[in-house]
């Protein structure tokens, strides 16, 4: 079966292009147009029928959520519960990343409890199989990586994150440029550099990446080239490294692309906020705007417990400056696996930040959304100012825990209610609003 580019390639509009045109309220040609040129990707594996998500130019910046066992706790129906806290939170797309346990299990439980697209990491199983069959992860061969990629994309997943960039030229950059302040920080991207060091050989994933192109386009799953040496500190930020494998993800991108692959890069982890701006317009320019999927951003190393804020304020800088899908961070990020309320809570700060960095990258800087909801707060409209709140039931909770002798105010101001008072001094005037 041809891929979504091969098909937008011939102008054939999917039923998954008309579903994205319709939730994004654009045309199914222009959809059609985007994904042909790359600009848009359609995470919807053949074998897993599931909420179709369009990411890319031109729509709604989307929302990853990532979960996944680790060596340490193993327990399947908790991360089953957590896929579906991120799903009901409201999260676009979910990433499995377990690394402990039966991960063929873990894998299949989890896309069978969620309607979303997934996404997973197969340097991860790779490499537990390899420590769990021979004892070392460095013995890991070809074959058992290109077939585990084969069997993850058979099960149903929707998007893999593959750490192709990572070969002997950004190696070398790394070792040139005296490692690094924060060390590196990807799981799948520090394996597979301890794999090129102790074998003296080059990545497989980057040598043979015709190969890992045909088998995801056998299930039309996307790639998302994984950006493993990303800064794991704001210091080394758009270090020689980083960036090395920023310009080789964007150069496969195009390769994939131009074979029929649906294609996405990744990027960029710890980052300042004033580069942010400038890490989107190289990608963008180097991949020839092919979607990119930020890692946080996290602006600051300093504030772990609240790092889903860091990070929103990063994410919505990246939305605003153009990226398609943003990874969410929760609570315990850096500090711990998080449950089921840091992952609530890590898809609804990264909603917040998704919506603002919105209202600016689609040109609205105030949205219809806004506009209602300040006219319901100057009329003391409660109910009309839930209706159009990101979040209606917990503003409601908070309310009524904390109701006012007055119902049309809150206990913030009580009888001081700024908005109480000027409606009466303007209770005849004409008001812009009025007119919308």
């Amino acid at each position: 079966m041809a891929t979504q580019v091969e098909q937008a390639e011939k102008k054939i509009i999917t039923r998954e292009m008309k579903e994205v045109a319709s939730e994004e309220g654009v045309s199914p040609e222009y959809v059609c147009e985007m994904v042909a040129a790359g600009k848009i990707v359609i995470p919807a594996n053949q074998n897993h029928p599931c909420k179709v998500v369009g990411i890319g130019k031109g729509l709604r910046t989307k929302i990853n959520a990532s979960i996944g066992i680790s060596t340490d706790i193993i327990d399947i129906a908790a991360e089953v519960e957590k896929a579906h806290a991120a799903e009901e939170a409201g999260a676009d797309t979910l990433m499995e990343l377990s690394v402990g346990g039966d991960l063929d299990n873990i894998r299949r439980e989890i896309l069978r409890a969620v309607r979303l697209p997934v996404g997973n990491v197969p340097l991860y199983q790779a490499f537990c199989m390899a420590a769990e069959k021979y004892g070392d992860p460095n013995k890991l061969d070809e074959e058992m990586l290109f077939d585990l990629i084969e069997r993850q994309c058979a099960d149903g997943i929707s998007f893999m994150a593959i750490h192709c960039g990572i070969n002997l030229y950004t190696l070398e950059r790394l070792e040139k440029q005296g490692y690094r302040y924060g060390g590196l920080v990807s799981k799948g991207g520090t394996s597979m550099v301890a794999w090129m060091v102790a074998n003296k050989r080059e990545n497989p994933l980057y040598a043979h990446f015709d190969r890992v192109v045909n088998i995801l386009k056998k299930y039309d799953v996307v790639l998302s080239l994984g950006n493993g040496l990303r800064a794991g500190a704001i210091h080394d930020s758009c270090d020689r490294a980083m960036i090395a494998e920023l310009v080789i993800n964007c150069e496969l991108a195009e390769i994939g692309r131009k074979m029929g692959c649906q294609t996405m890069v990744e990027g960029p982890g710890h980052v300042p906020l004033d580069e942010i701006e400038a890490n989107i317009i190289l990608q963008k320019k180097m991949s020839d705007e092919a979607p990119y999927y930020m890692l946080g951003p996290l602006p600051c190393d300093v504030a772990a417990g609240y790092d889903h804020i860091v990070a929103a304020i990063g994410a919505a800088q990246s939305a605003r400056y153009g990226a398609d899908l943003v990874c969410y961070i929760t609570p315990a990020e850096h500090l711990a696996l998080p449950n089921k309320a840091d992952v609530i809570e890590g898809v609804r700060a990264a909603r917040v930040a998704a919506y603002i960095g919105d209202t600016v990258k689609h040109g609205a800087r105030v949205t219809k959304r806004d506009m209602e909801v300040s006219k319901a707060r100057r009329d003391m409209d409660w109910e009309g100012q839930f209706r159009s709140m990101l979040f209606p039931e917990i503003a409601r909770t908070i309310r009524k825990d904390r109701l006012p002798r007055d119902n049309a105010t809150c206990t913030m101001c009580g009888e001081f209610c700024a908005n109480k008072g000027a409606s009466r001094i303007f209770a005849g005037t004409l008001r812009k609003s009025d007119k919308l």
